[in-house]
């Protein structure tokens, strides 16, 4: 199939490279001009495992091609995937300018049948805002051309995208359509040639599936951290509840580690996006608002315990181990270690940082608020204390006798549980973690 999908960011770019990797015949549009210059020149705009070769040899066997122009190939595709991003506004809104854009390109240049399908995650109701943005254009241009809107909502998981996207525990699609359902159920039958879980379903409940998936999850992150803050108070085990509350087939084992909150581009933003929802149809989502304030309380969580074991920081040298909110990603989107950096050097700490993919990212975001470190080895050196941000594989075996020896300091604050007390406790160390008292 020939498929245009609008938007080289995250959901866009891996979209696209695993539809061609399929056969399909791709092209990913976007309006930066920068950006797919240095696609074209096979420089990626984001880390994802794996992503670039596979960008690569796609792009070499000519089945993934790269424009700025929708038009140039609008008259070519069955299917157009609008992957364009939707920030939140001040109130939490989903801001829909980019997706409204693509709305009204798509009916400005529409000459045949297309199908044109929302995989950026929007508010619910939007898919009939889009298709009265595009009749509007060709009502402007006097022309009936028939066309159709689908709902195509992404659940891919940063560090694994490519993954999720070929082998999917479900695809949802949300359309009024036969003909634009058959059209999608042709398109994602290469990827569930064992097992057929295509689930369709009305747009608007295909809209709303995708923010209640990651509330759901959210909550479960929240709940967690609720009962470790809990256990810490009565001497309880965070991890011990866990394996007890786990073992339940009707709880299960994921989403259910204690730690310092979450960050990233999805559950942040899709929560205060379904809070602002809930409101303006008059309803207050008190689940949904409580999972938030438990999770901005939780990554002040290290600095607090940093606090309780130090004191005042003024003058000391934190180092921090991790920056992106979560492992195999560089996206440091609402992540708990920008929120720790904030509180250390507003006390006048000196914070020492290494993560090993998003020091980029950081500079970026933060400049030379923190001093940049070659290994978490240098990032040690010299400091008083150290604290775990980000749960990295590199970081969960370290050489504890020469980190013992290299820091001036003994105290560790683990934000996310993957050490041993007794290990850290007989080197000298004084450590604490999450969930324990």
């Amino acid at each position: 199939m020939n498929i245009a999908i609008v938007g080289t960011g995250y959901v866009g770019l891996v979209s696209g490279t695993c539809f061609a990797e399929m056969g399909n015949q791709v092209t990913c549009v976007d309006v930066d001009e920068r950006k797919i210059n240095k696609l074209l020149e096979g420089e990626m705009p984001i880390y994802e495992p794996g992503l670039d070769e596979l960008v690569k040899r796609n792009v070499d066997y000519g089945r993934l091609k790269f424009t700025t122009e929708l038009a140039s190939v609008l008259n070519d595709v069955e299917v157009v995937f609008s992957a364009v991003g939707t920030p939140p506004d001040e109130d939490g809104a989903a801001d829909l300018k980019y997706v409204l854009a693509v709305a009204k390109q798509f009916g400005q240049c529409l000459k045949k049948y297309t199908v044109l399908v929302t995989k950026s995650t929007v508010p619910v109701g939007t898919a009939e805002i889009v298709k009265e943005v595009i009749q509007a254009e060709l009502d402007k241009r006097g022309v009936e051309i028939p066309f159709d809107v689908a709902s195509n909502p992404e659940f891919l998981k940063e560090g694994t995208a490519i993954k999720d996207f070929m082998s999917p525990d479900r695809v949802v699609v949300g359309t009024a359509s036969k003909r634009a359902a058959m059209i999608m159920e042709r398109l994602y039958k290469p990827f569930l040639i064992q097992n057929m879980r295509v689930i369709f379903m009305d747009i608007l409940s295909a809209e709303m599936t995708k923010y209640a998936a990651n509330a759901m999850l959210a909550t479960r992150i929240s709940f967690m951290n609720d009962i470790a803050n809990l256990c810490e108070r009565v001497g309880a085990n965070v991890d011990s509840v866990r394996k007890g509350i786990g073992s339940d087939s009707r709880i299960g084992q994921k989403f259910l580690y204690a730690g310092c909150g979450y960050g990233g581009s999805c559950f942040p933003k899709d929560v205060k996006a379904l809070m602002h929802t809930a409101i303006e149809n008059g309803i207050h989502m008190e689940v949904i608002e409580a999972v938030e304030r438990v999770n901005e309380k939780q990554k002040g969580i290290v600095y607090d315990k940093l606090v309780m074991l130090v004191g005042d920081l003024k003058g000391k040298t934190v180092a921090m181990l991790g920056l992106a909110f979560k492992p195999e990603t560089d996206d440091m989107r609402e992540a708990p270690a920008l929120v720790v950096i904030e509180k250390l050097v507003a006390d006048g700490a000196k914070v020492k940082v290494f993560d090993p993919i998003a020091m980029d990212e950081s500079r970026r975001r933060i400049g030379d608020k923190v001093q940049y470190c070659e290994d978490l080895y240098d990032a040690a050196n010299g400091s008083d204390c150290l604290v775990l941000m980000t749960e990295w594989r590199q970081f969960r075996m370290p050489n504890w006798n020469v980190l013992r020896k290299c820091m001036v300091g003994n105290v560790i604050v683990d934000g996310r549980n993957i050490w041993n007390r007794e290990e850290l406790e007989e080197l000298g160390f004084v450590y604490t973690r999450i969930g324990e008292k």
